[in-house]
């Protein structure tokens, strides 16, 4: 705290500006405009494209800027979301808010995400307020915009300046407005979004009452043909033996399923959509030189050169990051997942994944429990030279391995 230089080079206004020049901002898609004035909070966006003269005016008039992924337009955000998306094991998001001296942009409101304001220009001042119920505790969804009303005394007011940061979890209420001798920019981000213990279970307990259907006659049976009649919330009061008996049987048929969950694959499936949210890897040099990204096939001479990727089985290989795949056996086969070519765009993209034959199983977990260790391509667990080739080769091409040394001078 106190060190206004301390997050400069992530974002400014100038980079802000430099986005809106660029002419691939648009309005609701990627930025938007916002007031909250007397209780009542506005959206002000015109469609088509944000062009600098309409966002400033804008903002001279008195209304707030939402820049909804800046990560696809400054690569310091993107490098920075990144590392954080590696340490949280969860999607890291950010949006910027550039609000005028004396306004407020939004409504007080709580979020469905662990949030990080990090104060980069100006100063705001923020009021947190706790979860009003414990319903709201930790809350899988975002609510509704708040009146000053239905909030009680914050338990934090503070004036964020620059180089500070603000941490509130899911379920904490805020809201934060600008001074009147100065202007605000501030990123907020975010992270552990429908991650929680019950978003697990969402997609382990289908998975385990449909092993326990296939398995368990007892899960196959019939229910009793007067249930109806004893059963239900008009029911509920009645002191009935087959109540009793019906209630029984449903708990035992509950304790009973988690004999057949499927923990490990429905974390592969957590995995899998967790893929599907990340930022592609930011490469150093050397990872460029080393991948497909660095490879130097050009236009020369009339014609393609330098396109032969040529792997050998003394060719030493390694996964570009550990965290990049997630092998998941499916009801259509064995899949390998992969974030590599990912859009900086949350969700621009489909899924990106490759159907691999099950015998090349043992070669992907081989290159998982070696990394960050180079291996040859001959020590692939694959049944012969030519497997092991296409295998790697295959990989090198998604972006996925890296060669130890460059396979061909630029």
């Amino acid at each position: 705290r106190g060190d206004p230089g301390y997050y400069a080079g992530l974002f400014s206004t100038a980079d802000f500006d430099a986005a809106l020049r660029r002419g691939e901002v648009h309005f609701g898609t990627h930025l938007d405009v916002t007031s909250y004035a007397e209780g009542v909070r506005e959206t002000h966006n015109p469609s088509g494209r944000a062009l600098p003269a309409v966002v400033w005016d804008f903002y001279q008039n008195g209304c707030s800027l939402r820049l909804l992924c800046p990560q696809a337009f400054s690569p310091t955000v993107w490098h920075f979301l990144s590392i954080l998306q590696e340490q949280f094991g969860s999607m890291a998001g950010a949006n910027t808010y550039l609000t005028p001296p004396g306004t407020q942009g939004f409504a007080p409101h709580y979020d469905d995400i662990e949030a990080f304001v990090l104060q980069l220009e100006g100063k705001k001042h923020w009021r947190v307020y706790s979860p009003r119920t414990d319903a709201e505790v930790l809350p899988q969804f975002s609510s509704a915009n708040l009146t000053q009303a239905e909030l009680g005394e914050p338990v934090l007011e503070t004036v964020l300046e620059a180089g500070d940061l603000l941490y509130f979890p899911r379920g904490f209420i805020h809201q934060g407005d600008c001074l009147p001798d100065a202007h605000s920019l501030h990123i907020t981000v975010s992270s552990y979004q429908r991650n929680s213990w019950g978003d697990f279970l969402e997609k382990l307990l289908p998975a385990a009452l449909q092993m326990a259907l296939e398995e368990d006659v007892e899960f196959r049976r019939g229910l009793p043909m007067d249930y109806l009649r004893y059963m239900g919330v008009a029911n509920s009061d009645t002191v009935d033996a087959r109540r009793t008996a019906f209630v029984e049987k449903v708990q035992s048929l509950i304790k009973k399923l988690v004999d057949y969950a499927p923990i490990d694959a429905a974390v592969d499936q957590r995995a899998k959509l967790f893929l599907h949210d990340c930022l592609p890897p930011v490469l150093t040099q050397s990872e460029k030189a080393q991948s497909v990204y660095g490879f130097p096939a050009r236009w020369q001479d009339g014609g393609p050169c330098n396109v032969d990727i040529l792997i050998t089985k003394d060719t030493e290989v390694r996964l570009l990051r550990h965290g990049i795949v997630r092998l998941c056996n499916e009801e259509s086969g064995v899949m390998l997942y992969y974030a590599t070519e990912n859009s900086r765009v949350y969700h621009k993209e489909e899924p990106k994944f490759l159907e691999l034959d099950p015998e090349y199983t043992d070669s992907i977990e081989f290159l998982l429990s070696s990394y960050p260790n180079h291996v040859s391509v001959d020590n692939l667990p694959c049944e012969t030279l030519e497997e092991k080739i296409s295998l790697a080769t295959l990989l090198f091409e998604k972006g996925i391995l890296t060669t130890k040394k460059p396979l061909a001078q630029v």
